[in-house]
């Protein structure tokens, strides 16, 4: 029997593998052994990587934050004020859209109180405080602003996803009323 070819891959080549596994299966199909196939290597050889599922599902919520931070801060890029908010918005459903099970894995980290995962969405929250910040809030009321924004962005995404809108309706017209009425409440400071 002649040996196994050596075969050396990097995180992201697998992470990338899991995210297309997490987005064409589901987060559920995103197991040592399905990956594993789907890479080329024996299950013991991703140790190498992460420490077992748990590890890989908190490299995969990482990567899935940081993928989402790059397109919402792309979106950002020379607009501000309601533009920039609609952008980012925008971007985050999209997101969604395209990569529903990566969305899904940055929402199941085993511990969302790991350091690396806190850094890794800190960077989103600081971005969308930073297109906020055209509505003059600060501390406490501009983080009360990144909730409600997000809500309504996971919230849209989630029951999307879930085939929650059933009515002949435009979708993103939903969203931009949606967003547009956030920003109008927000721009009244009735915060």
């Amino acid at each position: 029997m002649s040996p196994r070819p050596k075969i050396s891959l990097d995180l992201m080549e697998i992470l990338d593998a899991a995210g297309g596994i997490a987005d064409q299966q589901g987060m559920q199909e995103v197991t040592l052994a399905n990956l594993a196939k789907k890479v080329g290597i024996r299950p013991p050889s991703l140790y190498n990587h992460f420490d077992g599922l748990p590890g890989l599902r908190k490299k995969l919520a990482i990567y899935g934050i940081d993928r989402l931070y790059g397109v919402m801060a792309d979106a950002a890029i020379g607009v501000s004020g309601s533009e920039a908010v609609l952008a980012i918005s925008k971007a985050y459903v999209n997101f969604a859209r395209k990569h529903p099970g990566i969305y899904e894995a940055t929402l199941l980290a085993p511990d969302p109180e790991d350091e690396e995962v806190q850094q890794a969405g800190a960077k989103i929250v600081d971005l969308s405080v930073r297109v906020l910040k055209a509505y003059q809030l600060e501390g406490d009321l501009a983080l009360h602003a990144v909730r409600g924004l997000r809500s309504i962005l996971h919230g849209f995404s989630s029951l999307e996803q879930k085939g929650g809108f059933k009515m002949v309706l435009d979708l993103d017209e939903s969203l931009s009323i949606i967003l547009k009425a956030f920003l109008a409440g927000i721009s009244e400071n009735s915060l």
